[in-house]
């Protein structure tokens, strides 16, 4: 099986860690439950100048490797790997960030995962000249059987894999959001993702 993987509020509480940012950097207070859009400008009403300020700091390596893991996470991923299965982590961060996003997998645990960023979003402004390692060329041509994702923006770069399974991970900015398919499912938690997979799984993992 190849099994793709979000980074940013699937892997890691990324959403959390602005609220703390801007509540620092513009003494603005807003909980991580009125997140309520994929738009970050737009959910902590800021001005372009503070949302470059925001995404220049919330990209840098202290920032990257400060991130919490998501409870979980590195458990199940490890769990597939150990069964034989190809998981690739999908990132729409810039490729200046892969190194300290490299690490960050790797001190949890995760040094057998492949890491690409990949520009979903179109939002890169804010590194001038930002690159990515891998193309939208390059990216169809890859197969997945499962898919785990929070954002609805990303939802379109599946249209190509029908018969993939994509495990939308519920958070306050996706939890209204209409799933657009049959093929997918609606996870509160790394459990309920992992029972999603369980075929995934090896009997001994199981217990």
């Amino acid at each position: 099986m190849n099994i793709y993987v979000d980074y940013d509020d699937c892997l890691c509480e990324t959403a959390r860690n602005f609220t703390g940012l801007v509540a620092e950097l513009f003494k603005k207070n807003v909980p991580y439950e009125n997140v309520r859009f994929f738009n970050l400008q737009k959910t902590f009403e800021l001005t372009d100048e503070e949302y470059e300020k925001m995404m220049i700091r919330s990209h840098t390596a202290e920032e990257i490797l400060s991130l919490k893991e998501t409870p979980g996470a590195s458990d199940t991923i490890r769990d597939w790997i150990a069964c034989g299965h190809n998981v690739s982590v999908i990132t729409g961060r810039p490729y200046s960030s892969f190194e300290p996003s490299r690490k960050w997998l790797d001190d949890h645990g995760l040094a057998d995962v492949k890491l690409y960023c990949f520009d979903k979003y179109g939002r890169d402004n804010y590194i001038k000249n930002g690159a990515f390692n891998l193309s939208p060329e390059d990216y169809r041509k890859m197969k997945f059987d499962y898919a785990i994702e929070d954002s609805p923006h990303a939802f379109r770069f599946f249209d190509h894999l029908p018969e993939l399974k994509v495990l939308v991970y519920d958070r306050p900015w996706n939890h209204e959001y209409p799933l657009p398919g049959d093929n997918y499912f609606r996870c509160f938690n790394w459990d309920d993702i992992r029972n999603e997979t369980i075929a995934c799984l090896k009997p001994d993992l199981l217990q």
